[in-house]
């Protein structure tokens, strides 16, 4: 897979998690840091996503804010 975006993490998916229309998707990218991105439910069933598979985060943001 090749994306222009140059924040990839490679993980083991470590739960899906369905709602009505969107699921969470947590990714454990090592080091004790997991990653949850909101998909589509579609989108984690065209993909088969399932706990223990690999997978990539790939983050695309314009803008990141950082606040104390």
């Amino acid at each position: 897979m090749r994306l222009s975006a140059r924040n990839q993490f490679k993980g083991t998916i470590v739960a899906v998690t369905k709602g009505q229309t969107t699921s969470h998707v947590g990714i454990d990218i090592g080091n004790g840091v997991t990653v949850t991105a909101s998909i589509t439910n579609e989108a984690v069933d065209d993909l088969a996503l399932k706990v223990g598979d690999a997978a990539i985060a790939v983050i695309k943001a314009s803008d990141v804010m950082v606040g104390k």
